[in-house]
């Protein structure tokens, strides 16, 4: 992941990202990544998925 921070209270599922950052051009080249978790992944002690993507047009 790059940039997403994941926390589970409860039922209640918090994101953190930093949106000062950037990770460089996406594969088409026309936005910048600021955050994801690079496919979809486990919420932690959970059964859920989560697929994230973060860009900002170039």
């Amino acid at each position: 992941m790059k940039n997403v921070e994941f926390s589970v209270d409860g039922n209640m599922l918090t994101i953190k990202i930093d949106l000062s950052k950037e990770f460089g051009p996406s594969s088409s080249g026309k936005n910048i990544i600021v955050a994801s978790t690079e496919g979809n992944v486990t919420i932690p002690d959970r059964e859920e998925k989560i697929g994230l993507n973060i860009y900002r047009k170039k």
